[in-house]
C-alpha cells in the first residue's frame, strides 16, 4: 500500500542520514492509517508554521490529507509530488470499472488510469493554492511527468507554467528557481494591481443576479 511504501521510503531516508538532516531546520510530521494520530499531526504542524518554527508534512496521495485538508497561506509554500499516483490496478472494483469503460465507451484502460493518475496528482499540489493571493511551489519529481502524454493531462492552471524552462532540472538548477519565486512572491502585496483583478460587489451580482419574482396581478385583473 502507498503507507508502507512511505514507510520504507522514511526509514531509507533515516538510514542515510537525510532525516536527521531535514530535523535540524524543520518539524517532521507523518501521516498514519490512524485518524486520531494524523489529526494531532496536523494540528502539531499548524503550531510549528504559526510559530515559524516551519514544519514539512509526509502524506500519501488519495489519503486524509491530500483530498481533504487545505494547505492556505504559511501553511503550505511548497509540496512535492514523489511518482505518479496510479490506482491499485489489482483491485475488483477497479477491473470492472476499467472493463465498463472499455466495454460501453470505448476508452481504454491506460488513458483512464493515465487520466486518473494525473487528475490525483494536480489535486494533491493544489492543496497549496486556495486563494488568488495564496503562492506556492508545486515541484513533480519524477521525469515521467516530462512526457507529454503525462503532463498533458494536468489542468491548464498548472500547465501554463509547465514550461521548457522548468522541466527536467537538476538540483541546483531547482534550487535557484525556488530562491528566486519565494524571493519575488514574499513580497508585500501591490493592493491597486490586487484590486484590478478582483471583482467588485457590483460587478459579482451583475455576473449572478438574483431571481426576479413574478409579478402578481391583484384580484379580479384581467376577468
Amino acid at each position: 500500500t502507498s503507507y508502507s511504501y512511505m514507510e520504507s521510503l522514511i526509514s531509507e531516508w533515516d538510514a542515510l542520514g537525510i532525516l536527521r538532516e531535514l530535523t535540524k531546520s524543520k518539524l517532521v510530521f507523518i501521516e498514519t492509517k490512524d485518524v486520531v494520530e494524523t489529526t494531532l499531526a496536523l494540528d502539531n504542524y499548524r503550531r510549528a508554521c504559526d510559530c515559524g518554527r516551519g514544519a514539512v508534512f509526509l502524506s500519501v496521495a488519495r489519503g486524509k490529507v491530500s483530498e481533504g485538508i487545505n494547505f492556505d497561506r504559511h501553511y503550505g509554500r511548497a509540496v512535492i509530488m514523489f511518482g505518479v499516483p496510479f490506482q491499485y490496478t489489482l483491485s475488483h472494483v477497479l477491473r470492472a470499472r476499467l472493463e465498463y469503460l472499455q466495454t460501453h465507451y470505448q476508452i481504454r484502460e491506460q488513458d483512464f488510469l493515465n487520466f486518473d493518475a494525473l487528475r490525483q496528482a494536480s489535486q494533491c499540489v493544489g492543496r497549496v493554492i486556495r486563494s488568488k493571493t495564496d503562492y506556492g511551489l508545486m515541484i513533480f519529481a519524477d521525469s515521467r511527468y516530462n512526457r507529454y502524454d503525462k503532463r498533458s493531462k494536468l489542468p491548464k492552471w498548472i500547465l501554463q507554467f509547465m514550461n521548457d524552462a522548468y522541466l527536467n532540472l537538476s538540483t541546483d538548477m531547482a534550487i535557484g528557481h525556488v530562491k528566486h519565486f519565494l524571493r519575488l512572491m514574499g513580497q508585500p502585496i501591490d493592493q491597486e494591481a490586487l484590486q484590478s483583478v478582483l471583482l467588485t460587489m457590483e460587478e459579482a451580482e451583475k455576473l449572478n443576479p438574483a431571481p426576479t419574482q413574478p409579478a402578481s396581478s391583484a384580484p379580479g385583473e384581467g376577468e
